[in-house]
């Protein structure tokens, strides 16, 4: 079957298999190695990106079911060389160790920066309970996630 979508910014057509997984087309087909496949369970979030502005799990979303829907992955965050400033919170707050769940992180991050009205430590963390990581304890990612909240709203 064919598929339209709008990735990063850019339409893309694909024809596809009816089982193929969104983080397949995204990996495999169109390159966006940025969107992690760890546990291809949903359990992990390493493959989390935006379909029409609210994060998903990208190993449990048929690329079907993004037919004519715009993705965002971490490749289409930044702005050229200019790091987002969630992803500059992110990397002044060391909340990025090994690097493995940081695109998934990341991608959680911008959708509860757009959906937190605070800096609430319990709702980060239960927004986050959808993203594991070894690396860092998750103090830093919290960290970063309430810095950019309060940034966008303007007390921080």
């Amino acid at each position: 079957m064919r598929i339209r979508l709008t990735v990063n910014g850019a339409g893309v057509e694909a024809d596809i298999e009816p089982a193929t997984l969104l983080s397949a087309l995204l990996r495999e087909r169109l390159g966006l190695t940025g969107t992690h496949q760890g546990c291809d369970t949903g359990q992990c979030g390493a493959c989390t990106v935006h379909v029409d502005g609210r994060a998903v799990k990208s190993c449990l979303m048929l690329a079907a079911q993004a037919d004519g829907r715009r993705v965002l992955t971490i490749e289409g965050v930044a702005e050229g060389e200019a790091l987002h400033p969630v992803q500059r919170a992110f990397r002044d707050r060391h909340a990025l160790q090994c690097g493995f769940c940081t695109p998934g992180m990341v991608m959680t991050a911008l959708d509860l920066v757009g959906r937190l009205d605070t800096a609430d430590e319990g709702a980060i963390r239960h927004g986050l309970a959808g993203n594991l990581c070894r690396c860092t304890g998750y103090r830093p990612i919290v960290e970063a996630i309430a810095e950019s909240i309060r940034a966008r709203r303007g007390d921080g």
